[in-house]
């Protein structure tokens, strides 16, 4: 079954940029191509919420809190799916987290990312 595996994250001051990519591995072409794929984040205490995601179709949604700011992009070709992160803030500190979800309502996780925003 399809794995997902984050990279990118770490210590950024406010106002900076880091980029977090995700590669889904054992995943044929055409799966990844018809999955939903995104970013969640996690604070201590709070809910996984969603960041942003782009849909097998092509069309992405973002959180309020990151319009503007984050950009998600999906090479189905490298099976990644990418957030660059600009204009980072303290509230952005959290775990991020790649997600996938199939037609089916089929859903994977990745173990998650840290991104620290000091402030």
């Amino acid at each position: 079954q399809m794995q997902l595996m984050e990279s990118g994250g770490g210590l950024v001051q406010p106002g900076g940029s880091l980029r977090l990519s995700c590669r889904a591995s054992r995943a044929i072409l055409s799966t990844f191509i018809s999955y939903d794929m995104g970013w969640y984040r996690q604070v201590p205490g709070k809910e996984r919420e969603l960041v942003a995601i782009v849909a097998s179709g092509g069309r992405s949604n973002y959180a309020d809190s990151v319009k503007g700011r984050f950009t998600i992009s999906k090479n189905n070709n490298k099976r990644t799916v990418d957030l660059q992160m600009d204009h980072l803030q303290p509230d952005d500190k959290a775990v991020y987290y790649c997600y996938a979800v199939g037609e089916r309502g089929r859903e994977f996780w990745g173990q998650g990312t840290q991104v620290t925003v000091p402030g």
